[in-house]
């Protein structure tokens, strides 16, 4: 029997707390272990308790090593990568069973609704097993695969010793491994099953195949594979390092599903035959995409909320002027900045942070509001601006953090980055949280009045459409007198919705004024600087 004195369970509450005291000690008074625990081998227990609290969560212990125990296989759990995500696509493995991986290494890449994560190795050892399939939905906080350390990786700061009377003369020696102590392991699963940890007796789950895990592609070429039944296991990569490209499963499809690379030269007219060869009026069922999921789980949302929507012009002439004399300085010195020129969206973006100033509702966000009775409104210092973007993965929207604090050129190179990480997949959780009030520029595409909807943590969202070259009523002077004349003007459109429990039409209206003379009016921007 395990046994432990009173200072030994005192010196337990007192390093780890009492949650997990009461764990450790139900543990060590209900298993019939074959061992006698002492105050340092509980301080040693302890300090991997605090260990494995800390990364996977409180009254959870990683494991438990004796003398006898040659290797341990550790489970390698799917941490909370945040914005309550509870699931993640399996989209390529890494490595396979028996790899050798060390700490950092890359093991899988995920794809939440939100983004694609790299999940890197916290331990050093042996793959023992592969717990989900390529395609699979690995549940956050479940395990991915299982890792065995060994002894001297493993990290145990003291074995377990043996009391005397429990090992007989007959007992191998340690060289054996776990030959002869078949106890020793039963009673190393009861421990397992009791902290929900995967036993060393557990059966192996199916592994994903050698052609699956060194299948290289991104995202976006995957589900265009998944959409039309392909295994992309079985398309020949034309990219660089064997990655298959769109136009690699385009071409296998048109070929008949035949495994040929394709040179990228020929890709558009494999494209063609790959449309031709789709028989019309033929209905295809697909799963929506991770980011259709996320769309339509937060769109769902957002319709019950009551949206206001209003709409003015803004004449861009001043801006381009503006913007043209930006440019020019950036061409002088093109080695300060990571991007060629600045578009007009640093300039809407900072007038717009300038405008929150006098309107900070239209940065807020409603919390709590199911009842009126429990609504409360919550005004955030921060502007965090939020830029739509369409992506290879679909609809994204990252934000500018602070931009109050930030001039219309660090604004542009912030921006830079974060399209170049759209384009690339690469946006990372942090670029995507926390958003405040956002902008779309689909006018880049086309349209010119637009119908954004506003997402449930904030109250506002704007949409601008295409810049046009109209004709305008405009008063200038002549021979000393001002006459109305016809005159060409650079006219873009704005559209806003924003939340109508809240927000009222007049505090739309006056705050989108103020963001418009600020436009229209860039040179103010040298004035409002603190």
């Amino acid at each position: 029997m395990f046994s432990a004195s009173r200072s030994s369970l005192n010196v337990l509450r007192t390093k780890v707390g009492q949650s997990t005291y009461i764990s450790a000690a139900r543990m060590i008074s209900g298993q019939r272990l074959r061992y006698s625990i002492s105050a340092k081998t509980t301080s040693a227990l302890c300090s991997k308790a605090i260990r494995h609290q800390n990364v996977y969560g409180a009254n959870r212990v990683q494991r438990f090593h004796a003398s006898a125990m040659a290797n341990a296989k550790v489970p390698f759990l799917l941490a909370d990568i945040g914005e309550g995500i509870t699931e993640c696509e399996v989209i390529q493995w890494f490595v396979k069973t028996g790899d050798k991986v060390e700490e950092f290494d890359r093991l899988c890449e995920v794809q939440s609704d939100k983004a694609s994560v790299e999940i890197t190795s916290r331990f050093t050892g042996t793959i023992a097993s592969l717990k989900y399939k390529v395609g699979d939905m690995a549940k956050v906080g479940s395990p991915l695969v299982e890792i065995e350390t060994g002894d001297a990786a493993s990290g145990a700061e003291e074995p377990v010793a043996a009391a005397p009377d429990a090992v007989s003369s007959s007992t191998p020696a340690p060289e054996d491994g776990l030959k002869g102590r078949s106890h020793v392991v039963q009673d190393m699963n009861a421990v397992a099953a009791m902290m929900d940890i995967p036993s060393a007796a557990g059966g192996k789950p199916e592994v994903p195949t050698a052609d699956h895990i060194l299948t290289f592609a991104t995202p976006a070429v995957r589900r265009v594979a998944k959409e039309n039944n392909v295994d992309i296991a079985n398309i020949k990569g034309s990219g660089k390092g064997g990655r298959v490209m769109k136009e690699d499963v385009m071409s296998y499809l048109a070929n008949g599903r035949q495994s040929t690379a394709t040179p990228k030269a020929a890709a558009p007219a494999a494209t063609t035959s790959a449309k031709i060869s789709i028989p019309r009026g033929e209905d295809k069922v697909t799963p929506l995409s991770m980011i259709q999921k996320a769309m339509f789980k937060q769109m769902t949302k957002s319709l019950s909320i009551p949206h206001f929507g209003f709409a003015d012009e803004i004449v861009l002439d001043n801006a381009t002027a503006f913007r043209s004399a930006l440019n020019a300085h950036v061409a002088k010195t093109p080695e300060k900045y990571n991007f060629k020129k600045v578009s007009y969206m640093p300039i809407f973006i900072k007038a717009l942070s300038i405008a929150l100033e006098d309107y900070p509702i239209m940065n807020a966000c409603v919390i709590d509001g199911e009842e009126a009775s429990s609504a409360k409104l919550k005004y955030r210092a921060s502007h965090n601006i939020g830029v739509a973007m369409d992506t290879p993965n679909g609809l994204l929207v990252p934000n500018i953090k602070n931009v109050q604090n930030l001039s219309v050129l660090e604004i542009a190179s912030e921006l830079a980055r974060l399209q170049e990480a759209g384009k690339k997949n690469a946006l990372s959780m942090a670029d995507l949280k926390d958003g405040t009030v956002s902008l779309s520029n689909v006018g880049m595409i086309g349209g010119t009045y637009l119908n954004p909807v506003v997402v449930t943590s904030e109250v506002a969202i704007a949409a601008v459409g295409k810049m046009q070259r109209l004709p305008r009523f405009k008063m200038v002077e002549e021979n000393g007198k001002m006459v109305e004349r016809v005159v060409a003007q650079s006219i873009v459109n704005v559209s806003w919705s924003a939340d109508h429990r809240v927000i009222d039409g007049a505090t739309v209206a006056r705050f989108s004024e103020a963001w418009k003379s600020v436009v229209e009016n860039p040179f103010l921007l040298g004035g409002m600087l603190r």
